[in-house]
Parts: C-alpha cells; structure tokens; sequence
C-alpha cells in the first residue's frame, strides 16, 4: 500500500433528494465543490419536487440510511458533517446512535421542515425527537423563522421575536443557534448567532430582490461545514458561509432556472480542490 501523503478536506452530508438540483443533497454537493472539498453523501429522504414546490415525499428504509452512513465513515471519514432533511423519528435514531460514536466531528444540523414553497417536510413525531436528540449532538443548529417557529411553539416574524426564540433553542439544548432571518419583511436581513455563554452576534446583509433563493439554508449549513473541515473555528465559518450565500444569491438574482424558486449560483467563484499536505 502506498504511504498516504495528502488528503481532501472531506464533508459528509445526510440530506433529501432533490431532483432539480438548487437543494438537498444536490445543493449540498454543490456547495462543498464550489469551496474545494471533497463531498461524500448518504441520501435520508427521496422528495419529488422542483423549483416550483414538493409532490410528494417517500422515506428511505432507517436501515439503508444507517448502511450507507457507516459505508462513508469506514472508507472516508469526514472532516465535518451537514444534517439536513431528516424525514421519520427512525431515521433520525440511526443517524444520532451512528454518529454518536465519532464525537470529535463537528455536525452541521439545518433542521429542515418547511420547503421554499411551504410544503411541511417532516413527520410532527419527529420533532421532538430532533430537539431531544439531535440538538446535542450538532455544534450548531440553523433554523429558518418558520423553522424556529416549528421548535419553540411561538410565532417569528421580527428581529425582537428572534431573540425570544433563540433564547427559547438554547434553553431545549441546542449547544449554539444560528437563527436566520432571510424571511424577515425588511430591507436589511439579519441572522443571529447565539452561543451558551449568552452572547448574541449579528449579521445583517441588504435583501436582494429575487426569487431564486431555492436552497439557501441547505447551502448556508453546508458551507458551514465546509469551512470547519478546512480547519476554520465555528464563528468564522458561520461569518465566511453567510457572505458566501449572499454573493451567491447576488450572483443568480437574475438568471431563470425553472418555472418556480430558482437556485443560487453556487459556482460563482469556484475554489480548487483543496490538498492537505
């Protein structure tokens, strides 16, 4: 065997499907190329959908989930992992039992429930099975204001109401919380990053007038996962993702893909496969 002299900086995401290739796994993938890494994936739901909304969702067995996870992790272990669409509690079992085993790797975890086009993308017996299970076990957890909403019970439509409901996730166990205010009515967007040492840090960037935000959240966790595997601390791969998604949507506004929600440009400046030496 040859002596292993270099390596990619490798993710792992655990993600739906989607066919018209702006989210889910494909957006995914996507992402982690487009910031030079190399994406491996273990497909956790089969949505059929396109840009112009869900059809229908079919769950993939929880046994062929946790086959094809352990199939990545004993060939090539991921240097950071993005968790996005978890469809049924059994699932999200295998995945947690599985994962729990390797807790040196930073997990992303962007709890998908709710589509661009508002279709509900999980099980309601999932949820509570996400915050007991799942918020410990991601470093950080990326929810949307619907999804926000969804967790805490209570309505999110402003920055005061943000707050509340950050404060809300951290209190159900979440170890830091990146609440994203892309929904807000305003002209500046803006997200906060709550950690456990009570700090709240803001992000604000200009709304962009489009409709091509397809994919934004299953981009934004991935690049934060993509950063961490490039040896980034969580903070600053939360500042690097956010502004990577901004000139992503900045870079698309105005290119048509698709009848509906058209996709960011995820390749507007592609980065080279990075080598580890």
């Amino acid at each position: 065997m040859n002596k292993k002299i270099s390596s990619y900086p490798s993710v792992l995401t655990i993600a739906g499907f989607d066919g018209s290739g702006g989210a889910g796994i494909q957006g995914d993938i996507k992402t982690i190329s487009a910031l030079g890494c190399y994406a491996t994936s273990v497909l956790a739901a089969l949505p059929v959908q396109n840009t112009c909304g869900v059809r229908s969702i079919h769950s993939i067995p929880a046994e062929v989930v946790g086959a094809q996870l352990q199939a990545i992790l004993d060939d090539i272990f991921p240097d950071a992992i993005k968790i996005g669409m978890v469809h049924t509690t059994e699932v999200l079992e295998v995945i947690v039992n599985t994962l729990q085993q390797y807790p040196e790797v930073l997990v992303v975890f962007d709890p998908v429930m709710v589509s661009t086009s508002g279709h509900r993308l999980l099980e309601d017996s999932t949820i509570e099975a996400i915050v007991k299970k799942l918020f410990p076990l991601a470093a950080v957890i990326t929810p949307n204001l619907d999804e926000a909403a969804v967790l805490t019970g209570m309505p999110v439509h402003t920055i005061d109401d943000m707050r509340i409901a950050g404060k809300k996730l951290m209190e159900l166990g979440a170890r830091s919380v990146l609440l994203k205010g892309g929904h807000l009515d305003a002209a500046q967007l803006t997200s906060l990053y709550f950690t456990n040492d009570g700090k709240v840090q803001e992000y604000s960037f200009e709304k962009i007038d489009t409709q091509n935000t397809r994919g934004t959240g299953c981009a934004l966790s991935s690049a934060i996962a993509a950063y961490i595997a490039q040896g980034r601390s969580l903070p600053d791969a939360i500042a690097l993702a956010q502004e990577y998604v901004h000139q992503a949507i900045l870079t698309g506004k105005d290119v048509q893909t698709g009848k509906g929600n058209g996709p960011l440009n995820h390749f507007f400046d592609p980065q080279k496969l990075i080598i580890n030496k």
